[in-house]
């Protein structure tokens, strides 16, 4: 009996082994054969002996992948990547062999398909990362333009006002970099500088981890230059006109050549011709009128030059210069008319002129360990900025005996950032990164008054930052976490006509956290929380006064204080099979000391103004975002968002402290129709509702751009495309109400234009480009999730 009990019991053991199926797991590291450096996104498929797909995935940054729960069975394991041959294994699981690593797979390059990666390996326009949105700037967005600033007007979650000033999430204080450094220029003069066809790509950072400078309340707007770095000699030329009612030119060429252990990378941009401004202000309760109209003249070029030395397997320097020159300004007149009493009424006449030069200089050493993602980079960075601004102004007949006069400014800004940057990826699942970074930035802005009203004027500005971070953070098969913080030591003193005006250091803490839970292939969630500053702008800090016009004088205040912001995040994201993706999110924020312009009355002169800067108590801020990303047809794709924000400002306006409540909503569509491989066209709409702030209450708009672009010669290496932007001419800034004082107007700003493009690349090869990591241009993934 006790045989029989034990036979059954074997019996029953074989069977229930029998019935159940082992899983298997297979992982491995994708590599370039030549270049020995992994390959980011390649496409990793398993499929069964009758080629029916059964799982996939992309590599890692650092080349690696894994697929986990594989049934036992005979299967057919593919690696495929534009411009590299296919890499073909037969794989067998059971439960002997379980557990499959591959090691290391170097990939061999595909020579007969390299003069078509450019088309096959396009990207999608817009790309949602964990810690950030990539906005490409390609075929199939409405990015072509005259310049930066009118490129970001078709971006998501970002708003350009009538003057050029940006804002992301409703917000002004955002931090704009360009190839993740700093450059020590006006956001809004520097967008306007940049041709358009000079970008490769655009990086949304609404919530930076610790990792990253702390600066900018609202997050981070980093601009991506193009850098080619395809085999061979190769490049891309680019040209375009703007018809509105000024002519506007715009072209650049991006080359490379790639030999051996070098590769050598350049771009020249240039952008030039008038744009028209106009605008009128009603004033009822002083029953007058002011009425501008400016041509704003540019003359800018923007070049980039490089080279990448690949030292060995181990080891890679690299070194670059951006330089962008520029010359312009408005030539403009302001009629003020007082309907009451013409004797009050008078015309002003302004020419400014701008030169700057700013130029960057980078180096970058990098050195990889042996373990995959365990790195070493020493960055130095060297920006400087100069500038000679020269002001005419002259007045028509008036009771007031305004006499003219010239206004010479003189700027230099010199800023020097240098980081030393460590990660270690301690096992599979965790990670661990330590950086420092030192940030030097001195000023120097001389003044010399033609203005009888005013007197030559001298201001030093200098501001040290000494900074050390650290993050940790863990990957499990649902959930990821990273926890961060970043330790900086503050320095400042200012003085004026030689006398200390304002110093202050400080020693504070930016901690950052995030979670994210992968339900499923198709939804993942994300909280996120950091801690963020705004530090005062070189203007609203400099206190030399300059008069705009002879009822309005604008000064910075050099006691300013930084405000801080604590900022908290939640996203969801819907992946919709292959036709797209579906993101949604909603953010608060707290503010304490927040910056504010003021207005104040001159003493003894009725109807003049003098603006200047304060920091005033605390606000909130909170808002949601939907965002679609779907392709309908192979024909008809769509990007589309809507974006609703709601904030309480508080400043002192008129000498009295008042406190706003503004709520906005801004929708966006993009829609992209392929007649054929070779014609496609394109339709833009934005709404943006009626929004208030201290000063103004501002009506509603809304805006409609169509395109068209074509592409020829063998294997489409020539294209064409032509752009109606502002079609019903409807984008207007419009005032229906103001504080202190009522007011209502109007401006124009040349928005209704047509542009005709012609880009032609040359050339072709595998893109193995050094991959920089510095923390102000990282893409590697989710603020430090894997």
């Amino acid at each position: 009996m006790k045989q029989l009990f034990v036979a059954c019991l074997l019996l029953i053991g074989s069977i229930c082994h029998s019935m159940t199926d082992p899983f298997g797991r297979i992982s491995g590291t994708v590599m370039d054969g030549e270049l020995n450096e992994p390959i980011p996104y390649a496409t990793v498929v398993i499929n069964d002996l009758e080629g029916n797909l059964v799982t996939g995935i992309t590599s890692d940054d650092n080349g690696s992948f894994s697929i986990e729960n594989i049934k036992s069975g005979d299967y057919v394991f593919k690696i495929q990547f534009i411009g590299y041959k296919t890499y073909t294994k037969e794989i067998h699981i059971d439960r002997n062999s379980q557990k499959i690593d591959l090691g290391t797979i170097r990939l061999e390059p595909d020579v007969a398909m390299l003069d078509e990666t450019v088309v096959v390996a396009e990207r999608t326009t817009i790309e949602q990362r964990v810690d950030r949105k990539i906005i490409n700037v390609g075929k199939d967005l409405m990015t072509t333009g005259a310049s930066a600033s009118e490129l970001m007007q078709n971006v998501p979650s970002v708003n350009v006002d009538q003057d050029g000033n940006i804002s992301l999430r409703g917000n002004s204080n955002v931090r704009i970099l360009v190839d993740g450094k700093p450059t020590n220029m006006d956001p809004a003069q520097l967008l306007k500088q940049i041709p358009s066809t000079s970008i490769k790509s655009i990086e949304l950072i609404t919530n930076p981890s610790a990792k990253y400078n702390p600066e900018g309340m609202s997050g981070i707007i980093n601009i991506v230059l193009h850098k080619n770095a395809n085999q061979g000699f190769n490049g891309n030329l680019s040209t375009g006109l703007t018809q509105g009612v000024n002519t506007r030119f715009n072209g650049s060429l991006d080359m490379n050549y790639r030999t051996g252990k070098f590769n050598f990378y350049g771009n020249l941009g240039g952008n030039f011709g008038k744009r028209q401004n106009e605008g009128t202000i009603n004033l009822p309760e002083s029953n007058s009128q002011q009425h501008f109209k400016a041509q704003n003249r540019r003359e800018s070029y923007l070049y980039k030059i490089g080279i990448d030395y690949y030292m060995d397997e181990k080891n890679t320097l690299s070194v670059y210069t951006n330089q962008n020159l520029y010359e312009g300004g408005p030539l403009a007149y302001l009629e003020f008319t007082d309907f009451g009493d013409a004797s009050n009424s008078f015309r002003q006449n302004l020419d400014a002129n701008f030169d700057n030069t700013n130029s960057s200089y980078n180096l970058l050493f990098d050195h990889d360990f042996n373990d995959d993602g365990h790195d070493l980079q020493v960055e130095l960075d060297f920006n400087n900025f100069d500038e000679e601004e020269r002001t005419n102004v002259d007045f028509g007949e008036n009771s007031f005996d305004f006499a003219p006069y010239t206004d010479i400014v003189n700027e230099n800004r010199q800023n020097f950032t240098g980081n030393i940057d460590y990660v270690n990826p301690f096992s599979e699942v965790s990670k661990l990164e330590l950086g420092a970074e030192a940030r030097i930035l001195t000023t120097d802005n001389d003044y010399d008054a033609g203005n009888p009203q005013l007197s030559d004027a001298q201001y030093e500005y200098n501001r040290d930052i000494y900074s050390f971070y650290t993050t940790f953070g863990q990957n499990y098969e649902e959930w990821s976490y990273q926890l961060g913080a970043r330790l900086e030591s503050y320095n400042v003193d200012a003085h004026y006509d030689g006398n200390e005006v304002y110093q202050d250091d400080y020693i504070t803490v930016y901690p950052s956290a995030f979670v994210s839970y992968n339900q499923s292939e198709k939804n993942t969630f994300q909280l996120s929380y950091s801690r963020r500053v705004d530090r005062p702008g070189f203007s609203q800090v400099n206190p030399i006064r300059q008069v705009a016009s002879p009822r309005l004088t604008v000064a910075g205040n050099p006691e300013l204080d930084p405000q801080f912001t604590n900022s908290l995040e939640f996203n969801f994201t819907r992946k919709l099979g292959k036709k797209g993706s579906l993101t949604s999110g909603v953010f608060y924020r707290r503010t304490n000391d927040q910056i504010n312009q003021i207005f104040q009355e001159v003493e003894n002169e009725p109807g003049s103004i003098f603006l200047t800067f304060a920091n005033y108590g605390d606000t909130d801020s909170y808002g949601t975002e939907f965002s679609l990303n779907y392709k309908f047809f192979d024909w008809w794709s769509t990007n589309s968002g809507l974006e609703i924000y709601h904030n309480t400002l508080q400043g002192a306006v008129g000498g009295e402290i008042i406190e706003v409540d503004n709520t906005a909503y801004t929708f966006r569509s993009s829609h992209n129709f392929k007649a054929s491989e070779a014609l496609s066209f394109s339709l833009f709409g934005m709404y943006r509702s009626k929004q208030q702030d201290l000063q103004l209450d501002i009506d509603d708009f809304y805006f409609v751009n169509v395109g068209a672009r074509y592409s020829f010669l063998e294997d489409n290496k020539a294209t064409l495309s032509l752009n109606f932007n502002d079609v019903f001419n409807t984008q207007k800034f419009r005032i229906n109400d103001g504080r202190p004082f009522a007011q209502n107007g109007e401006f124009n700003n040349e928005t209704q234009t047509v542009y005709l493009g012609f880009s032609y690349r040359f050339g072709g090869g595998k893109n193995r480009a050094l991959k920089r990591k510095q923390r102000d241009d990282d893409n590697s993934g989710g603020g430090g999730l894997f």
